[in-house]
């Protein structure tokens, strides 16, 4: 299981002193490419490459919120569906209570269309 930690920020809280349902997108972006990175896959080089993993899904369960100043984490999971798809399960936690948790579909692209990404990309995400 791979882990990043935050910490919100005051402009991510909207009228009710809560962080606004979109912020909670950017925090399980930021994760994935974390995610990424820590496997050692560069973003952009696999976009120069014409390799782009992209969102084909995202389902999001907000079950309490997030305020100004709260330190979390989001815990990512990943499990393959068929030829194309990486399912990210992903969880943020304030301490062991659980806030949010998504369930990501990512599909990777080449001019726009979908494609089975090389094995050693695969080897890499799933190890």
């Amino acid at each position: 299981m791979f882990k990043e930690s935050f910490e919100v920020r005051d402009y991510e809280c909207d009228l009710q002193g809560i962080v606004n349902n979109a912020v909670y997108q950017h925090y399980l972006e930021h994760t994935r490419h974390q995610f990424l990175k820590h496997k050692g896959l560069d973003f952009a080089k696999l976009h120069q490459e014409n390799i782009d993993p992209v969102v084909y899904r995202i389902e999001i369960d907000y079950k309490k919120p997030l305020k100004s100043g709260d330190k979390f984490h989001v815990s990512l999971q990943i499990e393959r569906e068929g030829n194309l798809k990486f399912i990210f399960h992903q969880q943020i936690f304030r301490g062991e209570e659980l806030i949010t948790k998504a369930k990501v579909i990512i599909v990777f692209t080449s001019s726009g269309k979908p494609i089975l990404p090389p094995k050693e990309i695969i080897r890499t995400i799933l190890s």
